[in-house]
């Protein structure tokens, strides 16, 4: 301890260690507490203070309370003078004229065109930009949407929804002005078209935009669309559309669409050409000037006097793997009512009612029936025969209970021309009309592409009333002829002009053997012919020496059944027509005549056979030819062929086997 320690501190220190320590803690003791004494308060018990007494309620006077109301709604009308102000400058200093020195307000957009539009037509606009504000506009760019189905004006195909065009720095006062152009689809449609103008201002990276709009009407389409068929019909009876889309712009349009929606009643029975799938032709581009043509056939069920519409579009896809159209460029319907057949109609061609096919050349022999239908007679019935698609020549039209009027190409019948038949037809009355054409030759229809025929009959009359008011009735049908293909074969022997080079003697010598070439030629007129195929057989002394020619045809050879084949595949039309060159095949034999030949102008191919399945009449077509002989001067050919030249420098007594 130090020796300059108070007591008060020496104390502590005792007191510090004895907490701590074991021995000196429980000496320590606690010592008694000192009493308080009482303490006397300062102030006396009977110290008091009256208080004075005041009144229960002040009432102010009457005008101090008038002048608080009156001070309340002046501070809640400035209150809210005060709020609208703020949230005018609010408005005006963020989105309204006051955000920007370059107010959209004092932009002027103006747009100049056509009112009427013709779809399919390049149609230009003018755009003119004024720039009224005091500032300048930077990195200005004119943004145009075009409606859907807008095309560039160079290409049909190539989808125009919007352009941009830079217009650069547009000066305060300054003006820009300029044309563009689009083809616009549809008809009767409006078509809107939206400019905007996007620019900066100096010292802000936002962009702000002026806008104006420029509506026009279309008034044509880039295609048309006509419906042919019967307005009315029979409940079961079937029923036949023509349609016909024709190009209606000068550029072509591609990957075009036809479809159709059916009312309710109807069954598709079949279509010409075949639908890609559901309701919808894939009928691919078609050029300036151009049309297709989509014959739909079908039967339609109804109660009389019911109306069923048929509705038809076309247009175009942005892609091929749209199975639908994505742009309609031209829409039509078409009404059909369904009545009672008053006279009931059919038409035989051919002795055929279903799936009538003629060849080039061949005669049409049409009978037409008639039945009466109703419970009471008819009177003064006229029937009317028309023939519509290929045209036919007037003077092969033969009738002997009917009339030919050159005029328009229709036959007629009535009381006149068949000695008063058809002056009145009794209740169930029955019998029949004809006559007989010829179908034009294969060189005339050569530039025609799936020909068809269609023989539409009317007929009307007359029958009276309850009312004994004479009442004109009439009744329809129509009956389609296809035209099939005029496919040509011919099948020539060669010797001296043998694509292989021939070896042996000529005339052929008994036990020696001398090749030769036999030549296929295919040529086709009008309709695509599928899996095509010729087939042929080698007599046994005929020898299969193992070429062909051109190498890319696929020939061969069954060594078993001794028979050639010649898997021609697809025949495109036109092939060898009109200077084109037709399909042909050569193929090298040897023969090794005997001597019970000698004297004799044996065969060298027999059987010969061709077949394939007309596309447009879906009818197998078969071609048979006559033996290819050692006589050479004789050129093997089906009956529509055009003959052919023989083998140069072959003498008809070349051909005949010697010893």
């Amino acid at each position: 301890m130090k020796e300059d320690s108070s007591p008060e501190e020496e104390k502590i220190e005792h007191l510090r260690r004895a907490m701590y320590s074991r021995e000196l803690s429980e000496k320590l003791k606690e010592r008694p507490r000192r009493q308080l004494e009482g303490i006397r308060p300062v102030v006396g018990d009977d110290w008091r203070r009256e208080e004075g007494t005041l009144p229960s309620s002040v009432v102010a006077p009457r005008t101090i309370g008038i002048a608080r109301k009156a001070l309340w709604w002046l501070l809640g009308i400035a209150a809210l003078f005060f709020i609208s102000a703020l949230l005018y400058f609010a408005y005006y200093f963020t989105i309204g004229g006051g955000a920007s020195p370059a107010s959209p307000g004092n932009i002027d957009i103006v747009i100049s065109g056509p009112p009427q539009i013709a779809g399919g037509d390049p149609t230009q606009f003018q755009i003119v930009v004024t720039n009224r504000n005091q500032v300048p506009l930077q990195l200005a760019d004119l943004v145009i949407t075009y409606p859907p189905g807008t095309r560039s004006p160079t290409d049909l195909s190539t989808d125009l929804s919007s352009q941009r065009i830079s217009l650069g720095t547009i000066e305060a006062g300054g003006r820009r002005q300029g044309t563009v152009t689009a083809i616009f689809a549809g008809s009767g449609s409006a078509a809107g078209v939206k400019v905007d103008l996007e620019y900066r201002i100096s010292g802000s990276s936002a962009i702000f935009v002026a806008s104006s709009n420029y509506q026009a009407q279309i008034s044509s389409s880039p295609l048309t669309l006509s419906i042919a068929g019967n307005r009315e019909t029979v409940s079961g009876q079937r029923v036949e559309f023509t349609i016909t889309i024709a190009s209606n712009t000068n550029t072509t349009v591609k990957d075009v669409l036809l479809t159709v929606s059916y009312p309710f009643g109807f069954t598709f029975s079949s279509a010409s050409p075949v639908l890609a799938r559901g309701s919808t032709w894939e009928l691919g581009d078609i050029r300036p000037g151009e049309k297709r043509e989509v014959i739909l056939r079908g039967t339609l069920v109804g109660e009389s006097g019911d109306e069923r519409i048929f509705r038809f579009s076309t247009g175009t896809r942005k892609e091929q793997t749209n199975e639908g159209i994505t742009t309609t460029l031209a829409e039509s319907s078409f009404k059909m009512e369904v009545s009672e057949a008053f006279l009931g109609l059919g038409i035989t061609v051919n002795r055929a009612e279903q799936n009538v096919i003629v060849s080039p050349g061949g005669q049409v022999n049409v009978v037409i029936s008639w039945q009466n239908n109703l419970s009471t007679a008819i009177q003064d019935a006229v029937i009317v025969a028309r023939l519509s698609g290929i045209s036919i020549d007037g003077a092969t039209v033969l009738t002997q209970d009917g009339f030919f009027r050159s005029g328009d190409g229709v036959v007629l019948w009535d009381k006149t021309t068949t000695n008063g038949v058809l002056t009145n037809l009794a209740a169930g009355a029955r019998g029949s009309v004809s006559f007989s054409f010829q179908m034009p030759s294969a060189e005339t229809l050569h530039n025609m592409r799936s020909p068809s025929l269609t023989i539409t009959v009317n007929a009307a009359g007359k029958r009276i009333s309850e009312e004994g008011v004479p009442e004109t009735l009439q009744a329809a049908v129509s009956k389609r002829v296809a035209v099939s293909s005029a496919l040509v074969l011919t099948a020539q022997g060669l010797y001296y002009a043998n694509p292989f080079g021939s070896v042996g003697p000529l005339p052929p010598k008994a036990g020696t053997e001398t090749t030769y070439a036999i030549v296929f030629t295919v040529s086709n007129t009008t309709n695509k012919i599928n899996e095509a195929k010729l087939a042929a057989t080698l007599p046994l002394y005929v020898r299969w020496v193992g070429i062909y020619s051109p190498a890319g045809e696929s020939v061969s050879f069954n060594q078993s059944a001794n028979t050639v084949t010649w898997d021609i595949g697809t025949i495109e039309e036109r092939v060898g027509v009109e200077g084109t060159n037709p399909r042909q095949a050569a193929i090298a034999i040897g023969f090794t005549p005997s001597t019970s030949q000698i004297g004799q102008e044996p065969s060298l191919l027999r059987d010969i056979v061709l077949t394939g399945l007309d596309s447009a009449t879906g009818q197998s077509i078969t071609r048979r030819l006559d033996d290819v002989t050692t006589d050479l001067i004789r050129v093997s050919r089906s009956e529509e062929g055009i003959p052919a030249a023989p083998d140069p420098g072959f003498t008809s007594t070349q051909g005949t086997v010697v010893r």
